[in-house]
């Protein structure tokens, strides 16, 4: 038995994306015997038809227009936010409201993740962070794999920090990395 969704009238409506809702059979649930339904929106092109897609799974899909105008309008940022303080460590410059970085008045060609990890050492200096953490707050995901993704990009940013000041991201063994300023 297959349950399909409610849904709107399907007629196509101008400027529209097509919109695919898939219904699959209700299975009952091995702790509490209840049904269970599963659903998926997907965007598509629209003249690409969606059947084939889905037709080895067993899946039914269920096409639904939306019309782009209907989407919703992207809000602009409240005019109340306060600006940042630029951090300033020992020659080092990060404006997080510019995304711009600087050594002893150079700017620094930076990428968005080096960047984002050289801003988040130099909030907290001395504070030491493991590389799950970092994956976590400079990444945004949790930890998948064994943590060089955050080696490779400690060391290109002390490449481009110079040699002046690559060492300001000092490895703790075995632990993770912390921003250090020259003394």
């Amino acid at each position: 038995m297959t349950t399909a969704l409610p849904s709107a009238d399907p007629a196509p409506v101008p400027r529209t994306a097509p919109r695919l809702r898939l219904a699959t059979p209700a299975e009952p649930v091995e702790a509490g015997g209840t049904q269970q339904l599963t659903a998926y929106l997907v965007l598509l092109p629209a003249d690409t038809d969606p059947a084939p897609l889905f037709a080895d799974a067993g899946l039914r899909p269920h096409i639904q227009a939306v019309a782009i105008d209907e989407m919703p309008a992207p809000q602009p940022a409240p005019d109340s936010v306060p600006a940042r303080a630029p951090l300033v460590r020992d020659g080092v410059l990060v404006d997080a409201d510019q995304r711009t970085a600087a050594v002893d008045g150079a700017e620094l060609d930076l990428t968005f993740l080096e960047f984002s990890l050289l801003a988040h050492l130099m909030e907290r200096p001395g504070q030491v962070y493991s590389r799950e953490q970092l994956i976590h707050h400079v990444w945004g995901y949790d930890h998948v794999g064994d943590g060089r993704t955050v080696d490779v990009h400690v060391a290109r940013l002390r490449r481009k920090l110079g040699p002046a000041h690559r060492r300001s991201i000092v490895t703790v063994r075995r632990v993770g990395y912390k921003y250090v300023p020259r003394a």
